[in-house]
């Protein structure tokens, strides 16, 4: 009995020796990570925690932009309202002016791209809206205990607002207005500069993703922060400066002046122009690669799909490249002797020695991924292609509706008159196009990778290892089937062009008839087979077709039959009538010099070198001058009459002008005064 309390108490200090033991033993592995520090595995980047939270800097952010719309509404509304109307209208100033076809198109595109750019970094973040996280905290994991999957569809409509501000600074009007738009184009700037310098790598993806893929955003925001600033430096100069610039043309000038101009311009081309090698190259690739034209510009919004079509190859060619290479190298990397028995399992051999089968399924990931890259690359470069030759047809379009011509496909546009569907389709045409051109960029991916990958493993990898010619020993075992095929084929052709065709007079003329019907009876049958083949290249054909030309909105993927049932050129044909309509530069220039002739303001002393010199002006007028007064009488009447029709014509071809005119008529009412083509 008394060794029983002896043999607990050695029991005890047996189990905290041993127990002792076990924590010393811990701390004999070198490789294992020291405190409470976690070992990364090898490739993995570590989550980075930046100086300031993204959610502070992204709060702020919004509620500077607030302030800034608040301001440019009450600077808008002290503008351009009166006392009384100012407390009935918020004064919001408008983003974008996309019928103004005088106003700077870069502006808007950079703002545009910055903000797609934003909705792409949505993809790989899982706070969609920042400043999130200040009000529902992450548990212990990292995660968020709130489900983000709304949040992120409110981030599609939060995104554009925070952007607002940045773009309507440009059409608030100079001064204070291009002051707001640097201090928060700067901010935005620098902020997103300080995150990425922070954080360069992040965990989803790609390490280098985020940083690749912020470039466009960070270009966008870098080029509005230096116009801003040199758009205020520029007020601030010319407020101080005395001198001030000459009337400058607008472009609906422009455009009347070289349609003025064109047949000139037209006659002296032919005269000059010679139908050699270089020249017929020119005109070819004219339809290919957009050249800028005098007198012509592009709508607002064609610039802006332009720049979003560009932004979204970008974006969409990134996410392809990143998601896929890297991850091949890693596997191609890490293959070991034990993929020869993996294989086995298949009942796949490539070799008997192990380290040959290795290097082989090293060469064939390699060949996979060059693949990929070359189909990517392809893919890309047809889009770009395409896009340039979209501008050209763009152009080519509206002209063609200017002058009241119908388009090259499809039904003819009756009227160009707004409607409820035009209007809808001319609001969503850029976003279709950025759509389309992101889905269409991953279809001509997915298909070119898929024919790159057969072509390279059936026909050129087999022949340069001589083994696994798969195709080449089905097309020995069924060699009886294809020349068959081939010699139907060419027997057919050469009985067509020999035996039942004979010319006389430069007239064809079907002869030996009975040999006709004989052989068509007979080929009957193989004709069918040959048939099959042709169905199924015609299918593969078009798949391969309307892949390509899938972000193209200018042409229908449809028959011209069918053409308005394609609701991408549906879209397109709705688009181009709100342009026509409400853009039109001839008509833009026309209201312009009645506007000006109606309220004739004093010219500036230096005239431009397209108005009359003094001399002539005298001369006009003493030309003008008549002492007559029937005859005075006779031009003032007839001067009237012209002035009469020429609004009716005006106005029954133009039909948006009408609004314009009821209100000139209640202004002349109002002032006692009789309008000119009032009848």
């Amino acid at each position: 009995m008394g060794k029983g309390p002896r043999m607990s108490l050695s029991q005890a200090a047996g189990n905290q020796t041993s127990s002792g033991d076990v924590e010393d033993y811990s701390s004999w592995y070198i490789d294992d990570p020291q405190g409470n520090e976690e070992l990364q595995p090898e490739g993995v980047v570590p989550s980075c925690q930046p100086s300031v939270p993204p959610a502070l800097c992204h709060a702020c952010l919004a509620v500077l932009s607030t302030l800034v719309l608040l301001l440019l509404a009450a600077l808008v509304r002290r503008r351009h309202l009166g006392p009384g109307c100012g407390r009935r209208w918020l004064g919001l100033p408008s983003p974008v002016d996309f019928l103004a076809g005088d106003r700077p198109w870069t502006v808007p595109a950079a703002v545009f791209m910055v903000l797609f750019s934003s909705l792409c970094l949505l993809l790989p973040s899982e706070d969609p809206l920042p400043f999130l996280t200040l009000v529902s905290p992450s548990n212990q994991d990292g995660e968020a205990e709130t489900p983000r999957g709304p949040w992120k569809m409110l981030a599609l409509l939060y995104y554009p607002a925070l952007y607002y501000p940045l773009a309507a600074c440009a059409t608030a009007g100079p001064g204070a207005a291009h002051l707001l738009g640097s201090v928060l184009s700067w901010a935005h700037f620098g902020v997103h500069v300080w995150q990425r310098a922070e954080c360069p790598q992040t965990p989803k993806i790609y390490k280098y993703y985020s940083l690749l893929a912020s470039l466009p955003l960070l270009l966008g925001l870098g080029f509005l922060s230096l116009w801003y600033s040199a758009q205020l430096v520029q007020s601030f100069s010319r407020g101080t400066g005395a001198g001030s610039k000459g009337p400058q043309s607008s472009y609906s000038e422009e455009y009347l002046r070289s349609l003025l101009c064109q047949k000139q311009l037209g006659s002296r081309s032919c005269q000059t122009s010679e139908h050699g090698f270089l020249t017929r190259a020119w005109i070819c690739s004219q339809s290919y690669i957009y050249a800028p034209q005098s007198g012509f510009r592009l709508p607002l919004k064609l610039v802006i799909s332009a720049t979003l079509t560009g932004t979204a190859i970008y974006q969409v060619a990134l996410l392809l490249l990143v998601s896929v290479v890297p991850t091949l190298q890693k596997v191609r990397a890490g293959v070991t002797t034990d993929v020869s028995y993996l294989l086995a399992g298949f009942g796949v051999v490539l070799s008997e020695d192990r380290q040959e089968v290795v290097e082989l399924v090293k060469h064939y990931l390699w060949a996979l991924e060059v693949c990929y890259i070359s189909a990517l690359v392809l893919s890309c470069s047809l889009t770009i292609l395409l896009l340039t030759r979209s501008l050209a047809t763009h152009r080519a379009n509206l002209r063609a509706l200017h002058q009241g011509a119908a388009l090259a496909l499809g039904p003819p546009i009756l009227s160009i008159q707004p409607s409820r569907q035009a209007i809808f389709c001319w609001m969503s045409f850029s976003a279709y196009q950025t759509a389309f051109t992101c889905l269409g960029l991953l279809v001509q991916q997915i298909v070119f990778f898929l024919g790159t990958t057969a072509l390279t493993f059936l026909v050129f990898v087999p022949m340069i290892h001589g083994r696994n010619l798969l195709l080449l020993r089905s097309l020995e075992s069924s060699w009886p089937f294809w020349l068959t095929l081939a010699l139907a084929v060419i027997l057919q052709n050469i009985a067509a062009h020999w035996v039942f065709l004979e010319s006389h007079h430069g007239h064809s003329e079907v002869t030996n008839r009975r040999a006709l019907y004989t052989a068509t009876f007979l080929f009957f049958p193989i004709n069918m087979l040959v048939g099959a083949l042709v169905a199924v290249w015609r299918v593969l054909l078009s798949a391969v077709y309307n892949a390509v030309h899938l972000s193209q909105m200018d042409l229908s993927l449809l028959p011209p039959r069918a053409a308005t049932l394609d609701p991408g050129y549906y879209i397109y044909r709705n688009f181009l009538k709100i342009e026509a309509s409400q853009s039109h530069p001839a008509v833009t220039a026309f209201c312009t010099l009645l506007l000006g002739t109606r309220n004739p303001r004093p010219q500036p002393p230096a005239a431009p070198q397209d108005s009359l010199r003094p001399g002539e002006e005298e001369e006009g007028l003493q030309l003008l001058q008549t002492k007559d007064a029937v005859a005075k009488a006779a031009g003032t009447r007839a001067g009237r009459s012209r002035a009469r029709w020429s609004v009716a014509y005006t106005l029954l071809h133009n039909p948006p002008l009408q609004a314009f005119r009821k209100a000139a008529l209640a202004r002349t009412r109002a002032n006692g005064t009789q309008p000119c083509g009032q009848n």
